[in-house]
């Protein structure tokens, strides 16, 4: 199939773009390569791509005319681009157009395309709030405004499936760490201060936090699983995680253990609107796409200590 992926050259697409070409799919990306973080991190993923045989456009989704720069003939759209995270730097219209104006542009798009099967929404467990530990059904309270977001896009998606204007799901995802993972996130800081010798900020009492660390191949898998099901999931939301729960402490034991290096600490102000637990609840996914994640802690965070040794040192 002919597939476009949005936020290519991020963390999370960048994987299954990949994923996508080996399994004999043509993939085209798209991304804006935003200075959220380091941009030439994400150059440093769309090369990979490239030389993978993956086309990535840098195009706003924002920006209506950047559309009539893409073909029209894709059979699934799979929409990772967002505004990520909880950030003091990110201003709530940073949220609201990358978020909300972007998908409902992408899926304005998505009706030009005559063949398309399908398009996945790629969500995240912050919809549900400050407790993340619910089925699909549980009533979304999110807390901060990339969750208030995020909900909201995720609605404008599975509105067009009740509508029966296009077949539609969303995909909500717990946690994900691994290769590739963004410099602000948890364990690629964790690793880049144990290696270069800086203090990591730890928000008060976030070390309590509970979490449903999820290595990003079990992601993968679970989202491939989900392309290949595709004709069964018009109008379904489906929570991809693991439910083996740790808290924020233990990861940073892990990494310190795996590192044989005492990380330097130092505590500010808790984050308004963090999760306080998250623990996937997968039985949907275990019923509709025979999802298993199966890739301990342990086993993704060395995986991804070999991925920063190979690329920063």
């Amino acid at each position: 199939m002919k597939i476009l992926v949005t936020g290519a050259a991020g963390f999370i697409g960048s994987h299954m773009s990949e994923r996508l070409q080996n399994e004999g799919h043509q993939v085209i990306g798209i991304d804006n390569f935003s200075n959220y973080y380091d941009v030439s991190l994400k150059k440093r993923n769309a090369e990979a791509l490239k030389r993978k045989g993956i086309k990535v456009i840098e195009m706003d989704l924002r920006e209506w005319e950047m559309f009539e720069n893409l073909p029209s003939d894709f059979e699934l759209i799979i929409h990772f681009a967002a505004q990520p995270g909880i950030s003091s730097s990110s201003t709530f219209e940073e949220y609201l157009t990358n978020n909300i104006i972007a998908t409902q542009n992408l899926l304005l798009f998505a009706h030009k395309n005559k063949n398309l099967k399908h398009f996945f929404n790629i969500a995240t467990s912050s919809i549900y709030g400050l407790e993340a530990t619910f089925p699909e059904t549980e009533v979304p309270k999110p807390a901060s405004w990339y969750g208030v977001t995020k909900l909201a896009a995720e609605q404008l998606v599975l509105a067009e499936s009740r509508a029966n204007r296009l077949k539609s799901s969303s995909l909500r995802l717990y946690s994900v760490y691994g290769p590739r993972e963004r410099p602000e996130k948890l364990y690629t800081k964790l690793i880049a201060c144990a290696f270069e010798n800086e203090v990591f900020t730890l928000f008060k009492g976030s070390e309590k936090h509970l979490r449903s660390f999820t290595f990003v191949g079990d992601i993968i898998d679970g989202i491939f699983k989900a392309v290949q099901k595709h004709e069964e999931l018009n109008g379904e939301i489906i929570n991809l995680g693991t439910e083996e729960e740790h808290t924020t402490q233990q990861g940073i034991d892990y990494v310190e253990e795996l590192l044989g290096i005492k990380i330097k600490m130092k505590i500010i102000p808790e984050r308004p609107g963090d999760q306080m637990r998250t623990l996937a609840n997968i039985d949907k996914a275990r019923n509709l796409l025979g999802y298993n994640p199966s890739t301990s802690l342990m086993e993704g965070l060395k995986l991804q200590i070999d991925w920063y040794k190979a690329e920063f040192l």
